[in-house]
């Protein structure tokens, strides 16, 4: 493998951001430039199409501030100013509304899915066969794969080689669940974190389902997408950890919200007059009305900080999910200016209500 020299890293990076600034104050003047004076205040409720469903909105600079492209203060993003939320149709949003009020909600807040196990070299798998003093030997990560075969064939088509622990996954868990009385709220990680519970009718009890670990959107087979769980069990025997993606389409979930913390989850395949179909609708089918998913593989790190600024606005101070998406996407933005390839992956789409 040949890698480049830092000075040269460094020099792409800047390229791109200001490449960025340049390009995104393009887009939004075409964009919203026809609408500009009517924008100030408002929520923007974003029906795209065709490429324009890959664009993080709030990350556009607001359209009328285009005169001085080096005025980092004039290029403030969208998502300062408006909650921005997405849809695929507008025909979805009535279907959401009509399911949404038949359906029964959960009776405790959170449910929180992180941290599985992937590896049979994972150093859990090695505690927890001491602690169980199982004898028989591991499985060797060949029998791993040979099992997930379909997840594999899928990890290929998009470009995935290997599922990594997320170590801050399980921080960002932790976190989220500490800002809910305890008997309201649950975490399933490690070996917990599997296919088995994922399916189960357990989900269908709490409001708010949140997965922090893996996921992908095959756009060659969309039947092979999914949720990659624990593909290993304690005493490091692999197990079927693909929640495929016709399985979320089949369960029955009593959640006012999804939240998929993981890469590209918000992408799809493309229907035309429908949007793109992927995990997003997959979780509105079973009866989830929003749902906040990514455009693109995400930084395990920010996006932790990012899911604690967003659980602490609705689970503290009562905001919708939509407002507070906004409200830890700009606060990340303002504290830490970073580029929006940190922030600004995540979007909701349904209802904003």
């Amino acid at each position: 493998m040949k890698f480049e020299k830092q000075e040269k890293t460094q020099a792409r990076i800047a390229q791109a951001d200001t490449d960025y600034l340049k390009d995104s104050a393009r887009l939004s003047r075409i964009i919203l430039g026809p609408v500009a004076k009517q924008l100030a205040g408002k929520r923007l409720l974003i029906v795209s199409d065709g490429a324009l469903q890959y664009v993080p909105f709030g990350a556009l600079p607001v359209p009328h501030a285009q005169r001085n492209g080096s005025d980092r203060a004039k290029l403030a993003p969208l998502v300062v100013n408006h909650e921005i939320v997405s849809l695929p149709s507008a025909s979805v949003l009535a279907l959401l509304r009509k399911e949404s009020a038949d359906q029964p909600r959960g009776a405790k807040t959170l449910a929180v899915v992180a941290d599985p196990v992937f590896q049979v070299d994972d150093l859990r798998v090695h505690h927890a066969k001491n602690d169980n003093q199982a004898t028989e030997p591991a499985k060797n990560g060949s029998e791993v794969r040979d099992l997930e075969s379909e997840l594999l064939q899928s990890a290929r088509d998009t470009g995935e080689v290997e599922f990594r622990r997320l170590p801050h996954s399980r921080q960002e868990a932790d976190w989220i669940a500490a800002l809910t009385q305890k008997r309201m709220s649950r975490e399933w990680l490690d070996f917990d974190a599997n296919r088995a519970m994922a399916t189960s009718a357990d989900l269908s009890n709490y409001r708010i389902v949140h997965f922090a670990t893996h996921g992908f959107l095959n756009s060659q087979h969309p039947e092979l997408s999914g949720i990659v769980l624990s593909l290993v069990d304690e005493e490091g025997k692999p197990q079927d950890g693909f929640l495929r993606l016709h399985e979320i389409y089949n369960l029955k979930l009593g959640a006012d919200l999804v939240v998929l913390s993981a890469c590209r989850t918000a992408l799809g395949k493309e229907i035309k007059g429908e949007g793109l179909v992927g995990l997003v609708r997959g979780f509105m089918y079973a009866g989830a009305p929003r749902v906040v998913a990514s455009l693109w593989a995400v930084d395990d790190e920010t996006t932790a900080e990012l899911m604690k600024r967003f659980y602490n606005a609705m689970l503290i101070k009562g905001q919708r999910p939509a407002a507070a998406l906004r409200a830890a996407q700009a606060g990340i933005w303002k504290d830490k200016r970073l580029p929006p390839y940190y922030w600004a992956a995540f979007v909701l789409q349904g209802e904003w209500q």
